[in-house]
C-alpha cells in the first residue's frame, strides 16, 4: 500500500512521515500545496524548495500542488491534485487543528483515502521532545509576540523548548507552534538518506512576523 505525505518541510509533517515509515508504510510521494497566499488558512509557505530535496532524500516522488491560497478553494485544489496520485493513502501532520485534520480527512472521504495522522492529539511537550531528539528541525518563521531573534534560525533543541516554554508562560502561544506563532524546516532525519544543505541563512522582519529566507538547498 502507497501513501504520499502532505508535507511543506515541518517538524510536524516530517515526524508524520518518519513515524509512517518506522510502521512499514511505503511512503511514494511528497505532496507539497504551494499557496500565492502566505496567509494561507491551510498550508505553510516558506522555504518550499526544500521539499523537493527532502523527497529525493527519502527515495520519494514530488508532486507540487499550486493554489491560489484561497480558503476552502485550496482545499478543492489539493484534492484535485491527490486524486491523480494513485495512492491509497494520505499522511498529516496535523496536531490540534481540528480546521486542517478535518477538511483533509473530508477529502480522504470523498476519495477513498485513508489517512494516518499520527500527532492527533499528542500532548505538545511530548511532542517537541520526539522532535528534538530524532529531528534536526530549525525555526524558519515567527509570527507572536515574544519570539523573533530568541528563536528564528535556531536548531528546535531542549534549549529552544525551554525558551518556548518561557514565552508560553507569558504569552500562551502553542508551544508546537499549532497556531501559526511559528514554522520550522527539517533538515536531517533517521528517514532521509543524507542531510538537506542549504544556503546561507537570512533573516527579514515585517512586523511581528520574521522569516529565515533562503537561496538554495541541495
Amino acid at each position: 500500500m502507497s501513501w504520499a505525505a502532505l508535507t511543506s518541510g515541518g517538524k510536524d509533517s516530517i515526524l508524520a512521515v518518519q513515524k509512517a515509515i518506522d510502521a512499514g508504510m511505503q511512503v511514494s510521494h511528497f505532496v507539497t500545496v504551494v499557496p500565492e497566499n502566505t496567509e494561507s488558512y491551510m498550508f505553510h509557505s516558506a522555504n518550499l524548495a526544500a521539499v523537493p530535496v527532502m523527497a529525493n532524500r527519502c527515495g520519494a516522488a514530488y508532486v507540487e500542488i499550486r493554489s491560489a491560497g484561497v480558503k476552502e478553494q485550496e482545499v478543492a485544489d489539493m484534492e484535485k491534485g491527490l486524486a491523480e496520485l494513485g495512492v491509497e493513502g494520505i499522511i498529516v501532520g496535523a496536531i490540534e487543528s481540528e480546521y486542517q485534520r478535518s477538511r483533509v480527512a473530508a477529502v480522504c472521504d470523498r476519495l477513498g483515502l485513508k489517512l494516518f495522522a499520527p500527532l492527533w492529539k499528542v500532548d505538545p511537550l511530548t511532542l517537541m521532545h520526539e522532535v528534538a531528539s530524532r529531528l534536526d528541525a530549525v525555526i524558519v518563521v515567527c509570527a507572536a509576540d515574544g519570539l523573533g531573534e530568541n528563536v528564528l534560525g535556531k536548531k528546535i533543541d531542549e534549549k529552544l523548548i525551554g525558551m518556548l516554554l518561557s514565552v508560553q508562560k507569558i504569552r500562551r502561544i502553542h508551544l508546537a507552534g499549532e497556531g501559526g506563532e511559528y514554522e520550522s524546516l527539517v533538515l536531517n532525519a533517521p528517514c532521509f538518506s543524507a542531510p538537506v544543505h542549504c544556503s546561507e541563512m537570512k533573516s527579514s522582519y515585517e512586523g511581528l512576523r520574521g522569516e529565515v529566507v533562503i537561496d538554495r538547498f541541495w
